[in-house]
């Protein structure tokens, strides 16, 4: 089924999309950098990044870390980094909502048969 992907650019340098969003959830959902990380088959450092990335990008960071120690560490969403997953998510559904007519009608019209091969000759 055909599907709409929302990038934003916010930034030259910075932009939220489904997998950045999909990080935010998951540090939600799990209090942890690295867990999130796994659940997206990633290191910790490349979430890690993203996340200090994202912390960067906004005036306000959207995870909060704590480090280890006796109580363990950990990361939180903050209040802001909920509002962004939650503006993200609404924007997503009503363009998905706006765009269903169309995206219909794109794959009604796609071929079923096979593509050629990679490294087939292509005529114009």
């Amino acid at each position: 089924m055909a599907r709409l992907t929302i990038r934003i650019d916010l930034t030259q340098e910075g932009a939220i999309g489904p997998g950045k969003i999909r990080l935010l959830e998951l540090v939600g959902e799990t209090g942890s950098i690295s867990a999130a990380g796994r659940a997206m088959e990633m290191s910790y450092r490349r979430a890690w990044l993203l996340i200090d990335a994202l912390n960067h990008l906004f005036k306000t960071p959207l995870v909060a870390t704590k480090l280890g120690g006796k109580s363990g560490g950990g990361a939180a969403l903050t209040p802001f980094g909920r509002e962004v997953v939650r503006h993200y998510r609404a924007l997503e559904d009503e363009a998905e909502q706006a765009a269903r007519p169309h995206l219909r009608a794109l794959e009604a019209a796609l071929s079923r048969r096979k593509p050629p091969r990679r490294g087939a000759a292509e005529s114009d």
